[in-house]
């Protein structure tokens, strides 16, 4: 989900296609509501800071990890991903099945998961071949007992038919799968959620309950257990991201603004913040939730895990997106000096993720010998960063030119 030519377009999800014209003031909807003027700022900007978290988060071992956002919550850079994946997912295409070809708006969905999915097929056969070259090149063989890579050379075969099922996945490659899966649902949830969204979001929540209570899950193969991003319970943050993005294209709020909302959504963020940095309450936090385990409720309410979406990590996330959302500082902020290069990273969303994935496998490579030093550490994440940022930079300009040449605007050198 040129971005400077006078029909701007929206972003489809943090890695969303890019052809969905903004509309002018003055437009208006079918039901007459008045449409917004241009792109959200704040989504470019929010999507580039997250593809930055995602990319250090997926070095381990270096010492820049404590700066990012699973150190002060419950919720990571994932959340965040799916969420405004969802997000702008609805304002990329919920207008289609408003008042287009219903099939044709189908196929726009599919046809970018279709994408998706070869994209997921080809940064894991890379980094694949980057594992294995520094095995065999660089004598680190331990690099092929890491990510789940190890049944390659196990269970070649059947691993070979798991990697186009998407039932083996490795290690650091799992949110593409997810996304894709949750593409192709899309049609069937937004000819729902235009007509009903509370209700699909009353079903969203139930799968959600259902999937954590019975341990339901995509099974991996040839590996046992499941998907680590659950989609039956991840689908949830989609589906609210789905939601208001389809408002938001017609200028509406799917959780509009409520004073105690956003109390309630900071209180939240506040002591969370307070449960992982001070270890008192930390410790009554945990106590809390003990008792709840104790009283007989299930793990998906009393603990953190991350496959099955667990209560804790959900409200974190959601508090923290309302919050965010409807800070007025953030409007100004997305839209300055400082912001541009989160813009332009987030702008490129699939480009930058695919490419970040791939470098920070063989970043993995490079730090396997090393402890966390931070010179090397911020040598190696910046010059990856500084290789996203042109990467992100050049495929806007490419755009920006493609953009005039058809329209005949002259733009600056």
């Amino acid at each position: 989900m040129s971005q400077l030519s006078p029909r701007t377009s929206q972003a489809a999800g943090l890695l969303g296609p890019r052809a969905m014209p903004t509309v002018r003031p003055g437009n208006v909807a079918n039901d007459g509501v008045r449409v917004p003027m241009g792109r959200d700022a704040r989504l470019d900007m929010f999507r580039g800071i997250a593809l930055v978290m995602i990319f250090i988060n997926h070095v381990p071992g270096t010492i820049y990890e404590g700066i990012t956002s699973r150190n002060f919550g419950f919720s990571d850079a994932a959340e965040a991903f799916v969420f405004m994946s969802g997000m702008a997912a609805g304002l990329a295409y919920s207008g289609g099945f408003r008042t287009g070809n219903r099939w044709l708006a189908i196929a726009k969905v599919w046809a970018r998961a279709r994408q998706l999915y070869f994209v997921h097929i080809t940064i894991t056969m890379l980094c694949l071949a980057i594992f294995a070259a520094a095995a065999v090149w660089f004598n680190l063989p331990e690099v092929m007992q890491k990510n789940n890579v190890a049944p390659i050379y196990g269970k070649p075969l059947a691993t070979l038919i798991g990697i186009p099922l998407l039932s083996h996945q490795l290690g650091y490659l799992n949110i593409l799968p997810l996304y894709t899966v949750l593409l192709l649902v899309t049609p069937p949830l937004l000819i729902v959620g235009l007509r009903f969204p509370w209700l699909l979001l009353a079903l969203s929540v139930l799968l959600w309950a259902v999937a954590g209570q019975f341990r339901l899950n995509i099974p991996n193969f040839p590996n046992s257990g499941g998907w680590f991003f659950n989609p039956f319970s991840w689908q949830l943050l989609f589906v609210i991201g789905l939601l208001s993005g389809a408002a938001m294209k017609v200028g509406r709020q799917f959780v509009p603004y409520r004073p105690a909302l956003l109390a309630l959504a900071g209180a939240i963020v506040v002591l969370v913040l307070l449960w992982m940095k001070l270890p008192p309450f930390g410790r009554l936090g945990m106590a809390g939730l003990n008792w709840l385990a104790n009283a007989g409720a299930p793990f998906y309410i009393t603990w953190f895990d991350k496959t099955f979406l667990a209560l804790p990590r959900l409200l974190h996330a959601l508090a923290v997106f309302y919050l965010l959302g409807h800070l007025p500082i953030m409007r100004s902020l997305a839209t300055s000096a400082f912001a541009a290069p989160f813009r332009l990273l987030g702008r490129q969303g699939l480009a930058v993720f695919a490419a970040g994935t791939v470098i920070s496998m063989f970043l993995q490579v490079v730090k396997t010998p090393r402890e966390p030093d931070p010179l090397f550490d911020g040598l190696i994440l910046g010059a990856g960063l500084l290789a996203l940022l042109a990467l992100a930079w050049m495929l806007n300009r490419t755009a920006e030119l493609k953009t005039a040449n058809r329209t005949g605007a002259r733009l600056p050198a």
